[in-house]
């Protein structure tokens, strides 16, 4: 459906979705009016789509044809060991890895089944919270589609013949010192491999090692490295902050350090008595999931950041800073951070992103010295992730073509897909004469390489590896390993010649220097704590001295690179999860999008979905444009890890490649330029699935216009009999960044199906919570707010009474509950629900016998049959489970014993689910602040599910009930 936009639109409702709700086009409302139609026409292909997601079970299974299983071992128990506990979970603390930094994790087995994976709570840098890539990856253990055993020029053999093979690479390499040997591999935590790294080249003097990362860990290391003259990592203190600054970076956007930085940010954000929070102010180029809680955002282009830069230097008094010459917005916005950095010093921390590059980022390390943040918000460690003095990638093309490199060995990185087109990564590989590829994946790169060596996954692994601040991890297997598999240091033991006797051995062999006569003490509560206590040091350093002057940036546009907020670089494509998971500011699945500023799509003639080609020297790619609301005039954004051929059933022929027209030279900023095709495409959007008609969907409040909480309406109907307990959730609107961790960790532990793209544009996902994603203002500069929308658990539940075979039933407790044997599919309650939360599965997702879905399935949840309705439950498993455990020890539930998948999940700890019958809980404390309101009051549903309203920030007028 197309529908022509004005993109500068300003007397729209209040508060809007999407920019669709600002067009007069009758066909929109028409769309809005039929919601999500029972009846859809679908593309003659679409059943031919949806066998194949069946093929891959919608996430990471795959159908198996008439051969034996090899997820065998993962089903239940035929002979049960006699330690087990039917029924009973069991729990090991260890980690899974995001560009090589440890994610903490409590892996839930079921019957030796890993199948939900949550934040560990005694982890300094996580405290227990997650995000959505450390959620999914129990999803990628079970992917079918993971390299399952070697192969060479894509012939099975097996290790014996790989490790013959190696041995007479060694003869060779002995030989010659190494002479013409290269390892190519991502940036590594991991004290072990670090350790094999140096023992290989101390044995094979003359290779060398080349780092390749996509997603900006090697830029970051660089920047840092020339800003402050030597290599450092940096490491916010958001709790201590009264004001941050951001220039471009995303730091409460995905990556890494998304949790430690989110919980560091709400915290700091908390009001209190003596405290009124810290205040954010951002310039940026285009919305970010920081930049839509900012107080004040300033709407730069990306060229513009080492200027702003340098003028906030020059308003804060910094030796040797210039005015450069800035816009009246511009100038007004360094006004507000001047005067908000006002006696506050050591209390501020400015921040740069890598579209800024080196010159953004030294100034604003002389700001942070020049007003004593430096050692007190900002603090400097030795880089946590190496090796730091390795060459890239484009090096190792150089020495390829010039024929001095003769074996090539690959660890876990696909530099054929992920690494700038110009560099012809492929056609090198093709030159060298003997070529190893180690990965999960055979992948683009594992196809040009002469040996696929198959990588465990974490899961299945003993390693080691450090989170973002440097703490430790010993990473034990939580299953035994699926395929034929080894790990990254059983493969590093047979190219050091080493007899790996153990599947630990190298793990032993590195913590027993650290660990002494104590080893096996140590070991012990490592494993079981799942950390080692102790950050990485701070150390001190100084901004250098001389100036870097900015990139040439001449030309039409400024084109942005980001990784994919759910994807990242490309490593996740074949994840169904996050493929259907919407992405935070756009709400499109299953593909990326070129995302555009209303001004340019208005010059351009251009709705979203048109296809537009951007062009960055000779190179060229479309794909499909997104009129972002906020975004610089001038700026284009390119989404990487989409376009790939090699991820699996799931993730391949997605989206465009991104990476076919990234500068090796300029790869976070180039520039270039845009023209509309004649083509466009119909994308997978839930933003206006579930829209919500009603006022006041999102509140503000200044400080002075807190009220106590108003008396509960009267209501009609007849109370429910009072119960013991009585559960409620209160989410705090001021806390919530959009980052959907808490969808995806529902969605894990209930078992929740995914329904591929044609569903999704039909308007029929599954997911039982959502963000809703609201906008207020002007299309080029709104401001931005996320509400997550589970089921309210009304008291007064218009669904329950109009079920007609009473399936939707109310629980003593207050739990609105659904009976799916009951359910015959008239999905009355969905048209009763005014919070559209429900969801009804059209067709039956369930895995079939052989898959291994079956396996990652959490046991404690039906998994649902074709043609009923479903929804959030408030995890009642969970509570049914804090029932027995309190029963068996003849006590009440305590507060905070029961913990929902969202509220475990969520990084800053907006939700928080409670006994709203004991007044002293945290749950009913909430209830009592005077921010807390109702979403569509109006409606007299007295839902048990509630809200804070947002803090604002300045004294514009808020929206208050």
């Amino acid at each position: 459906m197309k529908r022509r936009i004005d993109h500068q639109a300003t007397d729209g409702p209040r508060l809007w979705a999407g920019i669709e709700e600002l067009s007069e086009d009758p066909r929109f409302q028409a769309f809005i009016e039929t919601e999500h139609p029972a009846v859809h026409e679908f593309s003659k292909t679409a059943r031919r789509e949806f066998l194949k997601l069946m093929g891959a079970s919608f996430a990471l299974a795959g159908l198996t044809g008439c051969e034996k299983s090899s997820f065998i071992t993962a089903l239940p128990y035929v002979n049960q060991p006699p330690s087990e506990v039917i029924g009973l979970p069991r729990y090991y603390a260890t980690a899974v890895l995001l560009d090589a930094y440890a994610q903490p994790v409590i892996a839930t087995a079921h019957a030796g089944r890993p199948t939900k994976l949550d934040g560990n709570p005694g982890h300094p840098a996580t405290q227990g919270r997650s995000d959505i890539f450390m959620q999914s990856a129990v999803l990628q253990l079970y992917d079918p589609d993971r390299a399952a055993a070697p192969s060479r020029h894509g012939e099975a053999v097996n290790w014996a013949d790989v490790e013959t093979a190696i041995g007479v690479m060694r003869e060779n390499w002995l030989g010659d010192q190494g002479e013409g040997l290269r390892l190519l591999l991502g940036l590594t935590t991991s004290p072990t491999l670090l350790r094999q790294i140096d023992a290989f080249l101390k044995q094979f003097a003359k290779a060398r090692v080349h780092v390749h990362t996509a997603t900006g860990g090697e830029a970051r290391q660089q920047i840092n490295a020339t800003v402050y003259g030597q290599a450092v990592d940096l490491h916010y203190g958001l709790a201590d902050c009264d004001v941050v600054v951001g220039l471009d970076d995303d730091f409460l956007g995905p990556g890494p350090d998304q949790v430690r930085n989110a919980l560091g940010w709400a915290q700091g954000r908390r009001r209190s008595s003596d405290r009124p929070g810290n205040r954010l102010f951002m310039a940026e180029s285009v919305p970010t999931a920081t930049g839509a809680l900012a107080a004040h955002r300033l709407i730069a282009d990306a060229r513009r950041m080492p200027d702003l830069a340098e003028a906030l230097a020059s308003a804060l008094g910094v030796a040797g800073a210039s005015k450069p010459d800035v816009t009246e917005a511009e100038a007004g916005w360094v006004a507000r951070v001047v005067a908000a950095c006002k006696d506050r010093t050591g209390r501020s921390l400015f921040v740069s992103g890598l579209s800024g590059g080196a010159a953004a980022a030294l100034w604003i390390a002389r700001i942070n010295q020049q007003l004593g943040n430096a050692g007190q918000t900002l603090k400097l460690t030795a880089p946590i992730a190496g090796p730091t003095d390795a060459g890239t990638l484009a090096d190792l093309v150089s020495d390829i073509n010039a024929e001095r490199v003769t074996s090539l060995l690959v660890f876990d990185c696909n530099p054929v897909y992920s690494a700038p087109r110009e560099l012809n990564v492929g056609d090198a590989i093709k030159r060298v004469r003997s070529s190893i590829h180690f990965g999960l994946y055979r992948d683009e790169t594992s196809a040009l390489c002469e040996w696929q060596l198959p990588l465990a996954h974490p899961l299945e692994s003993w390693s080691d590896a450090r989170a973002v601040d440097g703490t430790a991890s010993i990473l034990q297997p939580v299953i035994s390993p699926f395929y034929d598999v080894r790990t990254v240091h059983y493969v590093f033991a047979k190219l050091l010649g080493e007899v790996d006797e153990t599947p630990d051995a190298a793990i032993r062999a590195t913590w027993q220097a650290s660990f002494g006569d104590a080893f096996e003490a140590k070991r012990k509560q490592a494993l079981h704590d799942g950390f080692i206590a102790g950050a990485a040091p701070f150390v001190a350093a100084m901004p250098a001295s001389n100036t870097i002057a900015p990139p040439n940036t001449t030309g039409d546009l400024d084109i942005v690179f980001q990784p994919d907020p759910t994807v990242w670089d490309g490593r996740f494509a074949n994840i169904g999860w996050l493929q259907e998971l919407p992405k935070t500011l756009t709400t499109v699945t299953w593909s990326n999008v070129i995302a555009v500023s209303p001004a340019l799509a208005k010059r351009l003639l251009a709705d979203n979905g048109d296809h537009v080609e951007v062009t960055i020297g000779e190179r060229h790619v479309k794909g499909p444009l997104w009129i972002m609301p906020g975004q610089a005039d001038n700026t284009v954004a390119l989404f990487l890890g989409y376009g790939r051929t090699r991820a699996g059933r799931v993730g391949d022929q997605l989206g465009y490649d991104a990476y076919q027209v990234r500068p090796a030279a300029k790869p976070w900023l180039a520039q270039g330029s845009l023209r509309k095709l004649d083509t466009s495409e119909d994308l997978a959007v839930t933003q206006l699935h579930h829209r919500l008609d009603g006022f006041d969907l999102v509140r503000e409040v200044s400080p002075g216009q807190v009220e106590q909480t108003k008396p509960e309406q009267a209501s009609l109907y007849t109370p429910w009999p009072s119960s013991k307990n009585a559960w409620g959730m209160v989410i705090d609107l001021d806390s919530c960044i959009g980052c959907n961790a808490c969808v995806t960790a529902c969605t894990a532990e209930n078992n929740v199906p995914v329904v591929g793209a044609d569903q999704v544009r039909a308007g029929r996902e599954m997911h039982w919570l959502r963000i809703a994603r609201y906008y207020t203002g002007d299309v080029a500069e709104p401001r931005s707010f996320f509400e997550p929308v589970p089921c309210m658990h009304c008291e007064d539940a218009p669904c329950e009474m109009g079920c007609p075979v009473h399936a939707t039933t109310h629980s003593p407790e207050g739990v609105n509950q659904m009976v799916y044997n009951r359910c015959i599919g008239t999905r009355t309650c969905s048209s009763y629900c005014p919070y559209k939360v429900r969801r009804f599965n059209f067709y039956d997702y369930r895995a079939l016998a052989e898959s291994p879905e079956h396996a990652a399935h959490n046991p404690d949840v039906t998994v649902r049959s074709r043609g009923v309705m479903e929804k959030c439950t408030y995890c009642t498993q969970r509570i049914e489970a804090a029932h027995v455990a309190a029963d068996k020890e003849n006590r009440p539930i305590r507060d905070g014993e029961v913990v929902t998948a969202c509220q475990q999940a969520c990084p800053t700890k907006a939700i928080v689910f409670g006994d709203i019958n004991d007044p002293n809980s945290e749950v009913s404390r909430l209830k009592r602040d005077g921010r807390h309101y109702v979403l569509l009051e109006e409606q007299g549903t007295r839902p048990r599910t509630t809200y804070l309203a947002r803090w604002r920030d300045d004294n514009t007028e808020s929206r208050q009930g």
